[in-house]
């Protein structure tokens, strides 16, 4: 696209979008380009053209559904297949180029499945849920690989090292694990720690880890969540991100809005020109965010028309695709508008 505008996260705004009946909870690009994924609040797999124009429900066959909500989603590199993952503790992969039954359909956890993420070479699927378990899977069959204990809350995201070596995990408190890629225990990385805190009033652990990406390079990750909170059962806080150093887990960097927002930072990319993008969501509204790696505030801000719950940036990195919780998908185009 020789004649296509220069990227520019300033000039973001919205290209096009698709409306579901029900509120989205998550969306995930195919790597290819074609399609984008999304689940919402009911129990389907849905299939979206990038230029919103169809929009299809993968079927299922027999038990071969899910039967909640579909959280968490990943993609085979080549796009051939998505892996998802729902609060009934199920992983599933379902063929995307003909449309057709799910290929296979696992009891993968014992309750929520809050997070998939696909090794580089597309070999093994990695989960992780409220059982306090990070699982590996092979993506042929659903085969079981490995079991990984140690998280001691609830186990929000895993996400695979970019060289594919490994993976790290992260839990409601902020504690980020290093696995090998067979599962083994590496060591405990570190803590998001202003992600977290003990109430002593209500004694619940409140704010909390959501969200984990790596930076190209690895050297760095992403840890995004809540911070601030006043309320423990309304959720009352600040979309935050702590920036982690992978090399010693030293918490690098605190992100937040420039104006305190009430909400809660539900997912995180980083963008192959060198900064961070990330979606929020809660008392606050919604709002798409870019931060620069160095720096606590974001240079650019775009107010959503309804809470952020899940976000993904297109494999050209040109676009970005929102899950609202008013029911829309919606793509964004990260350069100025065309006449």
């Amino acid at each position: 696209m020789a004649d296509a505008p220069p990227i520019d996260p300033a000039q973001a705004h919205e290209l096009v979008s698709h409306k579901h009946d029900r509120a989205l909870v998550s969306c995930d690009w195919e790597p290819t380009g074609r399609w984008i994924v999304f689940g919402a609040e009911d129990s389907a797999v849905h299939r979206l053209a990038a230029d919103a124009s169809a929009a299809l429900v993968l079927p299922g066959v027999g038990p071969a559904v899910h039967d909640s909500w579909v959280w968490a989603l990943g993609h085979a590199p080549d796009g051939s297949r998505a892996f998802t993952g729902g609060y009934d503790g199920r992983l599933g992969a379902w063929p995307l180029g003909e449309p057709g039954p799910a290929a296979w359909l696992i009891e993968a956890h014992a309750g929520w499945i809050r997070g998939v993420a696909i090794s580089p070479d597309g070999a093994t699927i990695a989960t992780c849920g409220n059982d306090r378990l990070v699982k590996l899977w092979r993506a042929a069959d659903g085969a079981a690989l490995a079991t990984c204990p140690g998280h001691e809350s609830h186990v929000y995201a895993v996400a695979w090292r970019p060289d594919g070596q490994g993976l790290v995990s992260c839990d409601l408190k902020g504690f980020v694990k290093e696995w090998n890629a067979a599962g083994g225990p590496v060591r405990d990385v570190g803590r998001a720690e202003a992600l977290w805190k003990y109430d002593t009033q209500f004694r619940a652990d409140i704010g909390g880890a959501r969200t984990i990406a790596f930076r190209a390079d690895g050297g760095q990750l992403a840890v995004g969540g809540i911070t601030a909170v006043s309320n423990a059962f309304a959720g009352v806080g600040h979309p935050a991100v702590c920036l982690l150093d992978f090399a010693d887990g030293k918490q690098a960097l605190v992100q937040e809005p420039k104006e305190k927002q009430q909400g809660v930072c539900w997912g995180i990319a980083w963008h192959p020109q060198g900064y961070w993008v990330s979606v929020a969501g809660g008392g606050g509204g919604g709002w798409l965010r870019f931060f620069k790696p160095g720096e606590a505030a974001e240079f650019h801000a775009l107010k959503l028309p309804a809470n952020g719950r899940g976000l993904s940036l297109a494999p050209d990195g040109r676009r970005v695709a929102v899950a609202l919780a008013d029911g829309t998908l919606r793509l964004y185009g990260l350069f100025a508008k065309q006449a």
